[in-house]
């Protein structure tokens, strides 16, 4: 069993979110709190698997609820509820870099009973199973020998959902601002957030980072994030690569989708391509990275000891995929000696269909 304490400052929220969980038998509501203060010393009663926290409460917030939890506990997982809006968005975004785990936006209309309780249930089981999976038996990583590192790079293209605002800040802080390719990413996030990630990102890193619009060229040292609830693709127009957005169906439950992205760089690139899975949530980007490694573009995953789950890049790895599976630590030096091979590399060869 998985145990849940369930803290917000509404009667309504905490019983939504207790009924919403009662469907999975294999997770147990332990208890719940009305406000951080009363959750600190229910946790350390409790000992709960995992946190639900409301942001905005009396007495302590969420976030002051999590700061003070994470000075002596990084081992607790903790997933956010937050609300589809810029305040919402900006206190996410702060709780996720004090160290929460997740988070999920609360529905809409509570009023509705029913379509609340399935948007809780439908957002919030599969990531408290993803959090708390038990530690198995050591994952087998199939090798794959490669023949791309000596490969021209003119494009990093990059996949992550859960743990994926943490893991993605610290290797795009890492990367100079004299990168020589253009960096593409998809971060599953709905919108405004990705806005507010993207203007967080270029006030921290060296490189420039947008959320992506239509048909902007890819330029060396920027990074386009793809807006929430919009693929992002990338084309071929003349003499450049620009940028494609569009609300097209959802792939893997995703919109935007990482196979999406994946698929359109192998269309405008071919093989020289340098994709990057991070930590995340199921199989989005597994299809992706099957059609790049057929054109022999160079794939690497994040490892499964530093992600917070190791769904995607592990999905991509299982499938013997990855040329490269590194600790988060390691994945920007790599990258930064990839892409200086693209000097001295051959042309790319455009794929056409």
């Amino acid at each position: 069993m998985i145990s849940v304490l369930v803290v917000d400052d509404s009667v309504v929220i905490r019983r939504l979110i207790t009924d919403a969980l009662a469907h999975d038998p294999d997770i147990r509501v332990v208890g719940s709190a009305p406000n951080g203060q009363i959750a600190l010393s229910k946790i350390e009663q409790l000992r709960p698997d995992l946190v639900t926290l409301d942001i905005e409460m009396p007495v302590l917030d969420g976030l002051g609820t999590l700061r003070q939890l994470r000075r002596t506990d990084r081992h607790t997982k903790v997933v956010m509820f937050s609300t589809l809006t810029a305040n919402g968005a900006s206190a996410t975004l702060d709780a996720l870099a004090a160290g929460a785990s997740d988070y999920v936006t609360k529905p809409a209309n509570v009023g509705s009973v029913v379509e609340s309780l399935r948007s809780v249930r439908e957002q919030l089981i599969p990531r408290i199973h993803a959090l708390c999976a038990r530690p198995g038996r050591p994952s087998r990583v199939p090798a794959r020998p490669s023949a791309a590192r000596g490969q021209r790079v003119d494009v990093l293209a990059i996949g992550c959902s859960t743990g994926g605002p943490d893991a993605l800040s610290q290797v795009l802080r890492a990367l100079p601002a004299t990168l020589p390719v253009p960096v593409v990413v998809v971060q599953h996030m709905p919108p405004v957030f990705t806005r507010m990630f993207a203007e967080r990102l270029d006030r921290t890193c060296g490189l420039r980072v947008v959320e992506a619009t239509a048909d902007v060229p890819l330029r060396p040292g920027t990074v386009h994030i793809a807006p929430g609830d919009t693929h992002l693709e990338v084309a071929r127009a003349g003499t450049d690569v620009v940028t494609r957005l569009h609300a097209g169906p959802p792939e893997n439950f995703c919109r935007p989708a990482v196979d999406v992205l994946f698929r359109s760089v192998a269309r405008a690139y071919g093989g020289n391509v340098l994709a990057v899975v991070l930590t995340g949530m199921g199989q989005d980007g597994r299809r992706g990275a099957e059609e790049l490694h057929r054109l022999g573009a160079e794939i690497v995953a994040q490892d499964e000891a530093t992600s917070v789950v190791w769904g995607m890049p592990g999905a991509v790895t299982q499938a013997g995929l990855a040329d490269a599976v590194l600790p988060l630590p390691e994945i920007a030096n790599h990258l930064i000696a990839r892409t200086s091979v693209r000097a001295r590399g051959p042309r790319h060869t455009e794929v056409t269909r």
